[in-house]
C-alpha cells in the first residue's frame, strides 16, 4: 500500500535504520543521503520517508509530500553551496529507476551537459 514501509525496499530500510547511509539532511517527512555511486561531486538522494514507488505515484497520492521532497532538494544544494544543479526523478525501469521508492537526485559540483545520458 502506498505510504506504508515495504519489507523489500532498500530505501525503506535506510529510513528504518536497518541499512546505513551517509545522511546529510533529515526532516519529519524526508531523508537526504549521499548516493553510493555518485555521478558528480554532489550526488544526494532526497526521499520521502513514506513509501511511494515513483515520483508520479507520490505526486498523485501525496502532493504535499512531493513538495517537501522538492523543497529539500534546494536545501541540499544550498548546504553544498551549489550555484547550479540538476534535480532528476527517474520514473520507471525504462528511465533508469532501479529502486522503486520515489527519490530525487540532486546532482552538481561539475558541468552538466544536455542532453543527459
Amino acid at each position: 500500500m502506498a505510504g506504508e514501509p515495504q519489507d523489500d525496499c532498500l530505501f525503506c530500510k535506510i529510513v528504518g535504520g536497518q541499512i546505513p547511509a551517509t545522511i546529510v539532511r533529515e526532516t519529519e517527512t524526508t531523508l537526504a543521503f549521499r548516493d553510493i555511486n555518485p555521478q558528480a561531486p554532489t550526488h544526494v538522494l532526497v526521499i520521502p520517508k513514506a513509501h511511494y514507488p515513483d515520483a508520479a505515484t507520490l505526486a498523485a497520492g501525496a502532493p504535499e509530500l512531493a513538495a517537501d521532497v522538492l523543497r529539500e532538494t534546494r536545501a541540499v544544494a544550498d548546504e553544498d553551496k551549489l550555484d547550479s544543479y540538476r534535480v532528476v526523478f527517474n520514473t520507471g525501469a525504462g528511465a533508469g529507476q532501479t529502486v522503486f521508492h520515489a527519490h530525487a537526485h540532486v546532482v552538481g559540483g561539475r558541468g552538466l551537459h544536455w542532453p543527459p545520458g
